[in-house]
């Protein structure tokens, strides 16, 4: 099957519209301020090896699916790191010890939080404790490794690793690094989600003189999602229709959006897509998630490897690219909502539209992404 029939059959699983949406750009730059958005930059942008990631033009599949443009921000080359997360967990981690380097960082993760974490407090010389779940492969378990961190492997889900780096932490007096914020925990989540909207700063000079009528973010618990809305509430002069795309087996952001609350969901299967199988929003990222998105859409763990093939193989664009398992949901639920016209209608989505997505990790886990290359 030729790429231009198979994208043509492509389907999202769920879509809702937010029925409170109002973007207003002051209320979202109370949580996440603008200073603390340009210190991060302003910070980041001096690090050893620091460089804008390319922003790829998807030429090849906006023609497939009657679109102006699709921009595709690659992470994979964010330091050495192959995440954007590099630019959250590592800055945390230096702005919040404040030059104490006798501290012991701890944090839970999937991977790619972790990774950063473990490389920040590596650069800071600091001893490091990460909890993974049963779920994480051993590869990314590895690289934490790497930067020298002591890896605690945990029975469960990602929620019970967490639980466990919280109480461990708590008995043992260590300095949680975390990317999911709670009560009276807040000031760490908002300095990672600060270090995420480098990207926007980047995005908003790469673009020059093009607008960006859509934009659709990757949700986990949100942190990134929100970050990019605090980074277009700084940077653009405009707002483009926010979309949300979660995993259909891990929509918390969709349902606690329907809600109009913040709703933990049981998660039945979890999702290849392993950063993003997260089954509540986190505190600080719903404070500006609730309000500021238009859409939510999910989509099947199915396209990934497909995607990811893509990809690699430059049938989306005249460069090849490495995107894992979490940069795929932004291209298959923008190709499944292309694929339904009454949607697509109602979202504005044209032959006009220049659409924004993220790429937001290479090969982080070689071994998954080498089994998806292979499918």
């Amino acid at each position: 099957m030729s790429l231009n029939s198979e994208v043509l059959n492509w389907k999202y699983k769920n879509f809702l519209e937010n029925k409170n949406n109002k973007f207003i750009k002051s209320e979202i730059l109370k949580i996440l301020s603008s200073e603390t958005i340009d210190k991060a930059y302003n910070t980041i942008s001096k690090w050893d090896g620091y460089s804008p990631t390319p922003l790829i033009s998807l030429n090849k599949l906006n023609e497939k699916i009657k679109i102006n443009k699709i921009f595709y921000k690659d992470e994979s080359k964010r330091f050495h790191l192959k995440s954007f997360k590099a630019l959250g967990g590592a800055y945390a981690v230096e702005k919040i010890i404040k030059g104490n380097n006798k501290k012991i960082i701890s944090t839970a993760t999937a991977g790619n939080h972790g990774r950063s974490v473990a490389w920040g407090s590596q650069k800071n010389s600091l001893e490091c404790k990460i909890f993974i779940s049963e779920f994480v492969s051993e590869s990314r378990a590895e690289v934490m490794r790497s930067f020298g961190a002591d890896v605690i492997r945990v029975k469960g889900n990602y929620e019970d690793s967490l639980n466990e780096c919280i109480e461990q932490s708590n008995k043992n007096k260590w300095q949680i690094v975390q990317d999911v914020a709670w009560e009276d925990y807040k000031l760490v989540p908002k300095l990672t989600m600060a270090g995420y909207s480098v990207m926007m700063k980047e995005i908003s000079e790469q673009i020059k003189n093009e607008k960006i009528s859509h934009v659709i973010l990757q949700a986990g618990v949100g942190g990134m999602a929100a970050a990019m809305v605090a980074g277009i509430a700084r940077y653009l002069e405009y707002v483009p229709k926010i979309i949300i795309v979660e995993p259909d087996s891990a929509a918390c952001v969709l349902e606690s959006v329907k809600e109009g609350k913040i709703k933990k969901i049981s998660i039945e299967k979890e999702s290849i897509m392993g950063g993003m199988s997260c089954g509540e929003v986190s505190l600080l990222p719903w404070e500006i998630l609730r309000n500021s998105v238009n859409f939510c859409v999910t989509v099947s763990d199915d396209y990934i490897s497909k995607t990811v093939k893509h990809l690699a193989n430059g049938d989306f664009s005249d460069e090849k690219i490495i995107g894992g398992e979490c940069s795929t949901p932004g291209i298959a639920s923008l190709v499944g909502l292309s694929n339904d016209d009454e949607v697509k209608n109602k979202i504005n989505l044209n032959e006009s539209s220049n659409v924004l997505l993220f790429g937001c990790e290479g090969d982080a886990d070689e071994a998954l992404y080498q089994k998806l290359l292979s499918e």
